[in-house]
């Protein structure tokens, strides 16, 4: 049988989900509702 908290200690994550996350966490990505605002913004700027 399994002892789930001795195979807890025993994880490590694995270095490379580690960087890919901090990758994707540190880079700034726009979403759908940032990129209406900007043409909206734009739109108005032009008189449109």
């Amino acid at each position: 049988m399994l002892d789930f908290e001795e195979e807890l200690r025993k994880f490590h994550p694995s270095i490379e989900v580690e960087d890919a996350q901090e990758t994707i966490f540190s880079q700034d990505f726009t979403d759908i509702a940032d990129a209406l605002i900007k043409i909206l913004d734009k739109a108005k700027e032009s008189g449109e």
